[in-house]
């Protein structure tokens, strides 16, 4: 199954990390959207930004 992940909120003035980590899921700018496959691993970087991102399954 795959998720939709989009960037909602700017990073900026968030700890370094968490910055790093929407870079890794490759969000750049607001609303960059991906689409990635639901791993345990990007379950747990969308955990880490969820105050930054919105989340919806797809099919």
């Amino acid at each position: 199954m795959k998720v939709r992940i989009e960037l909602v909120k700017s990073p900026i003035g968030y700890k370094y990390d968490q910055r790093q980590t929407a870079k890794a899921l490759g969000l750049r700018k607001m609303h960059d959207v991906v689409v990635v496959e639901q791993t345990p691993q990007i379950l747990g970087m969308v955990r880490k930004i969820s105050h930054l991102v919105r989340v919806e399954q797809v099919q």
